[in-house]
């Protein structure tokens, strides 16, 4: 793991990666759902395995694996009413730690770990699990070309997962 120091600039590029992981969950967390779709590139995917975090998402069923454009479509039927198992909608409050950044030619690999409280009808939920983040300069804002989520139990009993994790 290559050493954090001020002067090569990557606690400086940790900083800025951090920052962008906290508005993100920021932005979750207050349901401003087309300000979140803001953050991706137009080629960005959204992947939530199921089963293994190393499947292929091609050949094997994903909890999620979406485009941009299948985002919009999730994003519109949370704000529509119509999707019926966000009736009320949850409240979600996400905790974000360990998180690491390796440069990868013209990306950047991020990794964080993820704790996701979720309630609703009464009733507290706990996710878990790894966020890995494929992010990329657009002018002078990162954008992320694919986010990743790997539950720790994404073998196991998921439950209702209709919100955005």
């Amino acid at each position: 793991m290559p050493e954090l120091s001020v002067s090569g600039g990557r606690l400086e590029l940790l900083a800025e990666v951090e920052a962008f992981l906290y508005k993100e969950a920021q932005l979750l967390d207050a349901r401003e759902f087309d300000a979140w779709l803001t953050l991706f590139a137009e080629d960005g995917v959204y992947w939530v395995p199921s089963g293994s975090d190393d499947s292929d998402p091609q050949r094997e069923v994903s909890v999620a694996y979406d485009s941009l454009s299948r985002l919009r479509e999730r994003v519109w039927r949370l704000q529509s009413g119509v999707a019926h198992a966000q009736e009320p909608p949850s409240r979600t409050a996400r905790i974000l730690s360990n998180v690491t950044v390796e440069p990868d030619g013209d990306r950047l690999l991020v990794g964080s770990v993820f704790v996701l409280h979720e309630f609703r009808r009464g009733r507290l939920h706990i996710h878990a699990g790894r966020y890995r983040h494929e992010l990329r300069r657009t002018g002078d804002a990162l954008a992320i070309a694919m986010k990743k989520v790997e539950l720790v139990n994404n073998d196991g009993y998921l439950g209702n997962l209709s919100i955005v994790l």
